[in-house]
């Protein structure tokens, strides 16, 4: 099993009411942020054969976007295991549940996510440090798991911003 974690893409401020909190959407820099991830895994030619988010707005849509993105066409599977307040045994859990599928991604938030990043690929529980937009991808084939790469949208950023401009060396004109 491939296992893609996904940590959701900017949505601006936090809120200090949890009510309100929840149906927080993403901003402009966000939504550009899951096209960025999404235009790495067409690159690698990923495709899922299942997506799963947390049950938050920010989450669902960024599961939606990076889905539609690579060609996903299923539904989402929503799950309160990775909600906010989730624990790494129902994480555990989720992970049994949906064992049978081949590439998974994962949508959630911090700070329990590079938590159950680090649970897949430690024993220790090592915590990992996932920015918003970021995303790692794990081989599940045996435990531990095995990280195979973790990508910020800032690199993303940087290198589709060069393969833009001229591949052409600068040369002087003298």
């Amino acid at each position: 099993m491939n296992l893609y974690i996904l940590r959701h893409a900017s949505a601006g401020t936090s809120r200090a009411n949890p009510l309100i909190d929840v149906k927080r959407p993403l901003d402009k820099e966000g939504k550009q942020q899951c096209i960025l991830v999404g235009n790495h895994l067409n690159a690698l030619k990923v495709h899922f054969d299942l997506v799963v988010s947390s049950p938050l707005k920010r989450a669902l849509q960024t599961a939606s976007l990076v889905g539609t993105e690579t060609g996903y066409d299923g539904k989402i599977l929503v799950s309160e295991s990775l909600s906010p307040g989730a624990t790494v045994a129902a994480f555990e859990k989720l992970l049994m549940e949906i064992a049978k599928y081949e590439n998974i991604l994962i949508v959630g938030h911090n700070p329990n996510l590079p938590l159950f990043l680090g649970s897949i690929i430690s024993a220790s529980r090592i915590n990992i440090r996932l920015r918003k937009g970021a995303i790692a991808r794990i081989d599940c084939t045996r435990r531990p798991g095995t990280l195979h790469w973790l990508v910020d949208p800032r690199i993303l950023r940087g290198v589709y911003a060069s393969v833009t401009r001229s591949s052409r060396r600068k040369t002087s004109r003298k």
